[in-house]
């Protein structure tokens, strides 16, 4: 403030004093100038839930289109299946800014249909949303359709809201090789790493044969590689999926989680709880595990969320793997000493095979 008294404006060549003036503003990303970034108090808002999303389209945004259109009560209607596929599918937003475009679009096709046909009524279904909307614009995340193997549901946040983020690992023959793709950043990439890290430090408990981590390359992909990603909440997605892939034991399928990982094997806390809860909701998961320490932040989330979810509370990985797991697993014995000895006398007791292939 005191600097504000000396505020000089560079068009107008005029001084102005702005010691007393209180400044607000709106962005949709914090990606800014980190001066001026140091400057603010951030107050993050969070987005709309669809079921806000809902009401304020049927009480203010299709009032207001029907009047700016000319249209008679009656003449244009939405039922609440057509407008929630609307807004699935047609709008990805925290707010309805684009979901009033899309309404405004239906409304001036009902007038050009009521005008140019002689229609008297104009009704929007979800079975003839395609009609007048268009195709789909965007995928709209939903869970998988069997247990697999090296499958995981995890929890993203982004500045429009929650996603489902699809983790999968698979294992080949190689060399030990960690291999990772999906655009992924660098925070994300090294939570991979302290997954691989943590799982192979704790082999044995989880029945995993430590040499195979000598013999075998992992690769863990996300999916829509198109799409950037990045941050350490993915870490218990991501342990749970390279034990699911060296156990070969298959993962629940309506179940998601959230959480980053130390290589001690802690639970540590995440952000953006509501909209990663919201994206399960609509997704049609049951079952989302989060951290422990996260469980305060319950309080803000919608209570129609809560009754649709089992949300759990972890503080440590093995809890994590026994929820999401389709099985117990079953810790492995291992003498290594007795392992070398064997392979020292077959490999002196037979001949290499010249014919044989490695593959990498």
């Amino acid at each position: 403030p005191e600097q504000n008294l000396a505020f000089n404006d560079h068009y107008l060549e005029v001084d102005y004093d702005l010691s007393d003036v209180f400044f607000v503003t709106t962005a949709n990303t914090l990606n800014m100038p980190p001066p001026l970034l140091d400057r603010m108090e951030i107050i993050r808002l969070s987005g709309y839930t669809e079921d806000e999303k809902v009401e304020i389209a049927k009480q203010h945004l299709i009032t207001k289109q029907i009047k700016k259109h000319g249209l008679k009560k009656g003449e244009w209607t939405i039922s609440d299946t057509g407008l929630l596929d609307l807004i699935r599918y047609h709008t990805r937003e925290s707010g309805v800014r684009n979901l009033e475009r899309e309404l405004a679009n239906l409304a001036r096709k009902a007038v050009k249909e009521i005008l140019m046909k002689k229609t008297k009524k104009v009704a929007v279904t979800r079975r003839n949303l395609a009609k007048w909307a268009g195709i789909r614009k965007y995928r709209y995340g939903e869970i998988e359709a069997n247990d697999l193997v090296g499958v995981v549901t995890g929890l993203a946040w982004t500045e429009v809201g929650g996603e489902l983020l699809s983790i999968e690992s698979v294992m080949v023959p190689g060399r030990g090789k960690m291999t990772i793709t999906g655009k992924l950043g660098e925070v994300m990439t090294e939570s991979i790493q302290a997954a691989k890290s943590y799982v192979q430090s704790r082999a044995q408990q989880f029945g995993i044969h430590p040499t195979l981590f000598r013999k075998k390359d992992i690769h863990v992909h996300v999916p829509e590689g198109a799409t950037p990603k990045d941050g350490p909440s993915a870490g218990v997605g991501m342990v749970t999926s390279i034990v699911s892939v060296l156990t070969g034991i298959e993962v629940k399928k309506d179940i998601a989680m959230t959480g980053e990982v130390t290589l001690r094997g802690r639970v540590l806390p995440i952000g953006g709880l509501k909209e990663k809860l919201l994206a399960a909701h609509r997704g049609g998961i049951k079952t989302v595990l989060i951290p422990k320490d996260n469980e305060k932040d319950l309080a803000d989330i919608p209570d129609n969320v809560k009754r649709g979810l089992e949300i759990i509370p972890v503080s440590i990985v093995d809890e994590v793997l026994v929820h999401a797991l389709v099985k117990e697993l079953t810790p492995q014995d291992w003498d290594e000493e007795a392992e070398l000895e064997a392979s020292a006398l077959a490999a002196k007791g037979g001949d290499d095979d010249p014919t044989e292939i490695i593959t990498h």
